[in-house]
């Protein structure tokens, strides 16, 4: 995945494009097919990294890793590590991401609409 430099015109844009449509700020924290299921799956309950592992077995653990750790930066996934051996990390929605749940509902309901078609 490559990073769009901060001085490309196109960063700008998409900078600009962020910063005055919030629905374009939005897709751009939950778009893409591993974060939505991420979180969908989150809705549900704490679940640690392997649980996640076993939910999505066409993922790769690199991209897992990549992924949860988007969503923690955005403040939509929190992660919680435990003082334990062996150590266990638990993964959550924070508030914010728990607000997603009608959003990611309608966008269940317009999929299944939509593939009718």
């Amino acid at each position: 995945m490559s990073k769009i430099k901060e001085s490309s015109t196109n960063f700008a844009n998409k900078q600009a494009l962020m910063d005055e449509c919030p629905e374009v700020y939005a897709s751009n924290i939950i778009g893409g097919q591993w974060s939505l299921v991420i979180c969908s799956w989150l809705m549900n309950g704490k679940l640690r990294f392997g649980e996640l592992r076993k939910l999505l077995p066409t993922i790769t653990e690199r991209m897992l890793t990549l992924q949860l750790r988007k969503l923690e930066e955005s403040k939509i996934v929190k992660r919680t590590v435990y003082a334990e051996v062996p150590p266990r990390v638990e993964y959550e929605l924070t508030e914010i991401g728990y607000d997603l749940k009608p959003v990611i509902q309608q966008l269940e309901i317009w999929g299944e609409k939509h593939k009718q078609l």
